[in-house]
């Protein structure tokens, strides 16, 4: 056991190594930092807290951890870097659980009927809205899993009049609030129930009307719904460090998100309540032009006669593990003097940061990946993009089609460029639904196949030039 201000100052140590993680994390140059601060931040919080007086069944706890971390990593090391926003998406789910179970265990606690006064009034509330937190990030975090897996549909399920519900919902689980403080002992436990089962369908109706070009923002909303989360669980234990480590992930989820809606011109709101990727109310442009496809080889002897080439990554690259062929392609291209660089879009694949991290999987230098407001003025002057696996982040809809759901959202300008090589398996829409005209420009070309696959004969053509 150790002494109540040794852990005190423990939990200190932990939190400021959990802010440094996060600062950490700012920059891929010290994202690895930012990890090992944030593992041994949580190592030591762990270990104070078994350590802590007031805990008992440490042998259970200890196998408990154990069984958990094997698990952990067992399914860490089997997901695919496509398959990581899933992953992401369901642990948040875990978080709400979690904040639900520790409430009403808190509730049911023989301690908590002892409180009196404004002492037990602050408990109960945050019994409620931690439990109520909870179970809308349970609910909306699997249905975001199961829209990014594929179980359930990607378009936006909206229906008139679900604000209002939504609305009606919460007022409804306020005056079971009310009425949940008031009640003695136990008595209050058929209210909780119910608001229970009100939160949890709100988060299903709160995520089902989110459209699939929000998924990225959609995980990035669950990270801080599962920080406010663990917040409210700790108090409900009295617990500083959960407190401290809940407001940090909330805040920086929220920051993150409010980030995303400023990069997609969207109010953060508006994404939150299902406003972005739902069909428009005016008719979209009909498709002008034709689309014209080119082989491996043609699409080589384009790169070879260009000297400035940009590479715009989105979803397909990562589907098909291309990341690491396309560094060789980088490879091959800057030793002809080529000069070469990454477009990033915000939003790109399903994940905040994905490209990044794929990227950074393949050994790709920082200094050559740009964010999109860096290399779109740069797009005139360049020769040939190489579109890689993108779609919505590279349509010109978002600038020109009024009746385009995506109508606003800032774009990679990829058409502005000399040649744009557009490496898909087909001409199928992406996330969001929707055609995109990119295909149809006449300095556009298709190169149909496997993105890994393509990249791999673009550099065999290219070594026998």
């Amino acid at each position: 056991m150790i002494s109540t201000g040794l852990q005190t100052a423990a939990y200190i140590l932990a939190s400021i190594l959990f802010i440094l993680s996060l600062g950490g994390l700012a920059s891929q140059e010290s994202a690895k930092r930012g990890v090992i601060y944030g593992i041994v931040g949580m190592f030591i919080a762990i270990l104070s807290t078994l350590l802590g007086s007031g805990v008992s069944g440490h042998i259970y706890i200890i196998v408990a951890i154990a069984i958990a971390s094997l698990i952990g990593m067992m399914v860490a090391r089997k997901v695919e870097m496509t398959s990581m926003p899933q992953l992401v998406a369901i642990l948040h789910s875990f978080v709400g659980l979690a904040a639900v179970l520790v409430g009403f265990g808190s509730y049911l606690d023989p301690h908590t009927n002892e409180l009196l006064g404004s002492e037990r009034t602050i408990h109960l509330v945050e019994v409620f809205i931690g439990v109520f937190i909870g179970a809308v990030t349970f609910t909306g975090s699997i249905i975001a899993w199961g829209k990014l897996e594929g179980k359930i549909m990607s378009k936006p399920l909206a229906y008139k009049g679900r604000h209002a519900v939504n609305i009606v919902l919460v007022l409804v689980s306020i005056g079971l609030g009310i009425q949940f403080g008031m009640a003695s002992g136990t008595e209050g436990l058929t209210s909780l129930y119910i608001m229970t089962a009100i939160a949890a369908f709100i988060g299903v109706m709160l995520v089902m009307a989110i459209g699939g070009a929000d998924m990225p923002v959609v995980v990035s909303m669950l990270n801080s719904y599962s920080g406010w989360a663990a917040a409210a669980a700790g108090f409900m234990l009295g617990n500083d460090l959960l407190i401290v480590t809940g407001a940090l992930v909330g805040s920086s989820g929220a920051i993150l998100s409010i980030i995303m809606c400023e990069a997609m011109n969207r109010s953060f709101l508006s994404v939150i309540f299902g406003g972005f990727g739902n069909a428009s109310s005016l008719a979209s442009k009909e498709m002008e032009g034709e689309v014209t496809s080119i082989s491996h080889a043609e699409a080589a002897k384009l790169i070879d006669m260009a000297n400035s080439i940009v590479i715009v990554p989105g979803y397909g690259m990562a589907v098909a593990k291309a990341q690491y062929p396309v560094f060789e392609l980088v490879q091959l291209l800057t030793s002809l003097g080529k000069k070469v660089r990454f477009g990033i879009h915000p939003v790109a694949g399903r994940l905040p940061g994905h490209m990044n991290v794929l990227l950074a999987e393949a050994s790709v230098p920082y200094d050559i990946v740009m964010e999109m407001d860096e290399i779109n003025p740069d797009l005139p002057q360049t020769d040939v993009v190489m579109v890689i696996g993108a779609n919505d982040i590279v349509n010109p809809a978002a600038l020109e089609d009024e009746g385009s759901p995506i109508y606003g959202m800032p774009v990679i300008e990829v058409w502005n460029a000399r040649r744009v090589i557009v490496m898909k398996r087909s001409m199928a829409a992406g996330y969001a639904g929707i055609e995109n005209p990119l295909f149809y420009k006449e300095n556009a070309d298709m190169l149909y196949g496997d993105a890994k696959e393509s990249v791999l004969a673009i550099v065999h053509e290219l070594k026998s030039l």
